[in-house]
């Protein structure tokens, strides 16, 4: 059904997303700045040591919720929810990160600063994207009820996971239009 996901690249991917989702920005989810500046205030008093990880958990959580209650087609990988495989290696993968908590400071630090609803600029500004990608996605429609985007591809890969990320970029302020792929079997 897949090949290899570069995990690291799909949580750098996720991180942004959520960021630029949160009601301060976009407002496709219902936090409020939770990976923000003051998000971070507010974890480290709980999460003295992980607060950053704490964080993303909740808005990632938060995301994934709202995604699936705005659209939730079966058979089908999204951005939050790419196959069972790929989210068990994720969860697997969140304890060695955890343990590189000190090499995450930096790129947790840069996403609170996201501000705004311009997926691709910030995709772009965190070198996540390609111009190739960004055509790509300016090809892209929603749905004719507003609240999907469905992309070409039927593999899940490395491509695959960047375009649903940037595909966010179809959504309007307020109104998530959720990106998603029919997968092969």
């Amino acid at each position: 059904m897949h090949s290899t996901i570069n995990l690291e690249r799909l949580f750098q991917l996720r991180l942004v997303i959520a960021r630029l989702g949160e009601r301060d920005n976009a407002g496709w989810w219902n936090t409020q700045g939770l990976l923000g500046r003051s998000g971070a205030f507010v974890f480290q008093r709980g999460f003295p040591i992980t607060y950053s990880f704490a964080q993303a958990r909740v808005v990632f959580t938060v995301a994934a919720a709202q995604s699936r209650e705005r659209f939730d087609p079966p058979g089908c990988a999204t951005f939050w929810y790419v196959s069972a495989s790929i989210e068990a290696q994720m969860d697997e993968q969140w304890h060695v990160w955890l343990d590189e908590r000190q090499h995450w400071q930096s790129f947790f630090t840069q996403v609170a600063q996201v501000s705004g609803n311009d997926v691709l600029s910030a995709l772009h500004q965190f070198g996540l994207i390609t111009e190739q990608d960004v055509s790509q996605v300016k090809q892209l429609k929603r749905s004719a009820e507003g609240r999907a985007v469905l992309l070409p591809h039927t593999a899940v890969d490395d491509t695959a996971i960047t375009i649903l990320a940037a595909a966010f970029a179809r959504s309007e302020p307020g109104k998530l239009a959720v990106p998603y792929l029919r997968v092969s079997l």
